[in-house]
């Protein structure tokens, strides 16, 4: 059977879906470069800058979960036309404020995501709507465009963080990258319009709202301690604390640093579409590890580098292959549950995820208070490489249905 590179069964609703990833991509892009160099010119120390990098990933994952186990009592558009008023009130918070307690606070409660990628609350609710707006064999296909969409977004918002440091002789730059937060809000007003207009179809139905994970508690349990090995090592390396040890440890511009992970988000974003095919011949599981174990290895070759070319050529490398397990894996968790756990197994799935990454910053930022080496980049490297090899051992042999008909075809 010919596997095309566009779901052919996806609908409006998917479209609108993608469109909203790709807005959110675009300004958490821009914010997550921003913020380092905006505190940086606040006067504070790396520390400071990890402790709030870490509240904004404490308060995700409070928030994710609360969404993911309380959302079948709401109806679901309305849960994230909430999510984008805070993200509204969180862009305008950080343009207000100046000092350390303020910004930690917002941080926490806001929507403010310093990743290249999302864990933020949108993430169970909009994983749970479009695993059901196609069929199931075009489930990874479209959770592939829906990546590709806010990784290429990301990248240009990350290129375009670079515009203040390129006006500065017209503008006073600590005031341009103030202003980047009200885009940020705006894009989340953008998100609630397109939220309005998806169909009754994203509901669920009265019977359907049943207790969460009433069938599926054991698997993804198991899964959600894996991913939270695998997010505590990526929160050495969240792109707000990447882009800080860039300047730290080569003195690189901000305007440089931007264009280096604009490249880098677009080669993580086309690469998601590969993730597809790929797991359509051998499988779910066996796409995220065979992918995801050699960029870790180029990760840790990278914080090993003396020089800025070096070190950016395994980032470049690392980043061809570091998103490709992204598609495979959401779609994997939404096959192995049914449709009326979705937004609770991806927030369980994804809560702790969160949780573990929001203790690393700290760590990486005291790190990098006593050295500029690539210390973060090799504990990242190490530990994503061990979630790794125990995926592959506990679940190599464990197929959603789609895996099991084509194997047994």
């Amino acid at each position: 059977m010919e596997h095309s590179w566009f779901p052919s069964s996806a609908g409006a609703d998917a479209l609108r879906l993608t469109a909203t990833r790709a807005a959110r991509g675009f300004a958490d892009g821009a914010a997550s470069v921003l913020l380092a160099s905006h505190l940086s010119r606040l006067g504070f120390s790396a520390v400071q800058i990890g402790a709030i990098v870490a509240a904004t990933l404490f308060g995700s994952a409070a928030l994710t979960l609360a969404m993911g186990l309380l959302s079948n009592r709401f109806r679901r558009r309305a849960v994230l036309l909430g999510a984008s008023a805070l993200m509204v009130a969180t862009g305008v918070g950080f343009f207000a404020a100046s000092s350390f307690w303020p910004l930690l606070l917002i941080g926490f409660v806001g929507t403010l995501n310093p990743s290249a990628g999302d864990v933020t609350l949108f993430l169970p609710m909009e994983q749970a709507v479009l695993a059901e707006t196609v069929a199931a064999q075009d489930r990874t296909a479209m959770f592939a465009w829906y990546n590709l969409a806010g990784a290429f977004a990301g990248a240009l918002g990350a290129l375009a963080a670079g515009f203040p440091d390129a006006l500065a002789r017209i503008v006073d730059p600590a005031q341009t990258e103030r202003a980047g937060f009200l885009l940020y809000a705006l894009f989340g007003a953008l998100s609630a319009l397109a939220y309005r207009r998806l169909s009754d179809a994203v509901e669920l139905a009265p019977e359907e709202r049943a207790a969460p994970l009433r069938k599926s508690r054991g698997i993804v349990l198991q899964l959600s301690a894996l991913f939270s090995l695998d997010s505590f090592g990526g929160g050495f390396i969240v792109q707000s604390l990447l882009a800080l040890w860039l300047f730290r440890r080569f003195d690189l511009p901000l305007a440089t640093a931007g264009a280096i992970f604009f490249v880098t988000g677009i080669f993580a974003a086309v690469s998601q579409l590969v993730s597809s095919r790929i797991a359509a011949r051998i499988g779910h599981v066996r796409t995220m590890v065979f992918t995801h174990l050699p960029s870790n290895l180029f990760l840790i070759l990278a914080g090993l580098m003396p020089s800025a070319p070096l070190a950016v050529f395994f980032l470049l490398l690392r980043a061809l292959l570091s998103q490709m397990d992204v598609p495979a894996r959401q779609a994997y968790v939404m096959a192995m549950v049914p449709r009326e756990e979705r937004a609770a197994a991806s927030s369980v799935t994804n809560v702790p995820r969160s949780l573990a990454s929001a203790l690393a910053p700290l760590l990486a930022g005291a790190l990098l208070d006593r050295s500029s080496f690539g210390w973060p980049l090799l504990c990242a490297g190490a530990l994503k490489g061990a979630y790794d090899l125990l995926l592959f051992s506990q679940f190599a042999h464990r197929l959603p249905p789609e895996d099991q008909v084509k194997r047994a075809s």
